[in-house]
C-alpha cells in the first residue's frame, strides 16, 4: 500500500510537471512568467491533445493518492476529510480542466468564455480557495495529535505559500506574473504530495 501511494504521488506530479514544461517547449514566444498552464494546452493549439491525456493521468493519480493516503495517516476525521477534499479537488479538478481546456490566450473574462473556459476557470477558481486549506488542516491536525514533525511543519508552509500566491494571483489574473505565481502555487501543492508520499512509504 505505502509503495503504490508513493508511486502515485511521485508519478503524477512528474506527469504535471513534465506536461507543463512540455507544453511551454513546443510555443514559441511561450513565457512561463507571463502565461498560465492553462495557455500550453488551449483549444485549438496544434499537437496540444496529448499534454491533456498526461494531465488528466496526473489527476487521477493524484485523486488515487489522496483517497489511500488517510489510512497511513494518524486515525483522524478532520484528515480524512482534508485528504478527501483534496481528491476531489486537485484530483478530479485536474482531470477536469484536462477535459475542458480554456481558449486560446485564457481570457478569464466570463463574457466572452466557451463553455470549456467557463468550466475551466470555475474549477481552477475551486481548486485553488480550497486545497491550500486542505493542506493547512492537514498540518495541523497532524501537529495537534501527534505533535511537530517535518510532515506537519511542511504541510502548514506549502498550504501558507499557497494561500499568499493565491492572493496574488487572484488580485491580479491579467498582470505580468501570473505564469509565476501560477507555478510557486503548483508548485508548493506538488512538493507536498511528494513529501507526504515520501513520508508514507519512509515511516
Amino acid at each position: 500500500m505505502k509503495l503504490f501511494i508513493f508511486g502515485a504521488a511521485v508519478l503524477g506530479a512528474l506527469l504535471f510537471v513534465g506536461a507543463s514544461v512540455l507544453g511551454a517547449a513546443q510555443i514559441e514566444g511561450y513565457s512561463m512568467i507571463a502565461q498560465y498552464i492553462s495557455e500550453s494546452y488551449a483549444a485549438g493549439l496544434p499537437n496540444t491533445q496529448y499534454l491533456r491525456y498526461l494531465y488528466i493521468a496526473s489527476g487521477i493519480l493524484f485523486a488515487f493518492f489522496a483517497v489511500m493516503a488517510p489510512y497511513e495517516m494518524p486515525n483522524s476525521k478532520g484528515i480524512k476529510i482534508g485528504f478527501f477534499l483534496f481528491a476531489i479537488f486537485y484530483g478530479l479538478g485536474t482531470v477536469t480542466t484536462g477535459f475542458f481546456p480554456c481558449d486560446i490566450g485564457c481570457n478569464p473574462d466570463p463574457e466572452i468564455a466557451s463553455l470549456s473556459q467557463f468550466i475551466h476557470n470555475t474549477v481552477g477558481f475551486l481548486v485553488y480557495a480550497t486545497v491550500p486549506f486542505c493542506l493547512i488542516g492537514i498540518g495541523f491536525l497532524s501537529k495537534k495529535i501527534i505533535g511537530p514533525t517535518k510532515f506537519s511543519k511542511a504541510s502548514l508552509l506549502c498550504g501558507a505559500i499557497a494561500i499568499c500566491f493565491v492572493v496574488l494571483l487572484s488580485g491580479n489574473s491579467t498582470g505580468p506574473f501570473v505564469g509565476l505565481f501560477q507555478r510557486i502555487i503548483e508548485g508548493s501543492i506538488l512538493f507536498w504530495v511528494v513529501f507526504t508520499g515520501y513520508t508514507i512509504q519512509t515511516k
